[in-house]
């Protein structure tokens, strides 16, 4: 069996409030902005690591596919203000400068920097639509 040659391109996290997500990505985590497409009253955003324009996170409305029903598109909205529908995991080689700098942003913290017994050091905090994000100290 021979390897495949597969990378991640993107990968989505819903939004609520985009003008907050981009100052999030951007201002905060110091990602780029690298799309901003409207449709209607909805926005898509495409952030990504600098240096890095092959990996993609984009920004979208929850449930914007027509198939979603009502009922599914409150327990969305009521999982987000929980923190428990999406999650990213982010890497660093400066787990506390960048820690300091989320705080500073007035980002909600759910976790300061620790070591965890399986051998990662890493932070937790929400982003503007209360997404779970870590970040993971490099080795």
């Amino acid at each position: 069996m021979t390897g495949m040659d597969i990378t991640i391109h993107s990968t989505f996290l819903p939004h609520d409030d985009p003008d907050a997500a981009i100052t999030f990505y951007r201002d905060t985590l110091g990602f780029e902005v690298r799309l901003d497409v409207g449709y209607e009253a909805m926005r898509w955003i495409t952030v990504g690591p600098v240096g890095q324009p092959d990996t993609s996170i984009v920004l979208s409305p929850p449930a914007a596919d027509p198939g979603v029903t009502d009922d599914e598109r409150r327990t969305i909205t009521a999982m987000m203000a929980k923190g428990t529908y999406a999650m990213l995991i982010l890497a660093t080689n400066d787990l506390d400068g960048t820690f300091a700098r989320v705080v500073a942003s007035g980002a909600e913290v759910v976790q300061e920097p620790t070591e965890q017994p399986y051998g990662v050091r890493d932070c937790g905090f929400r982003d503007p639509a209360g997404n779970m994000i870590k970040i993971q100290e490099l080795p």
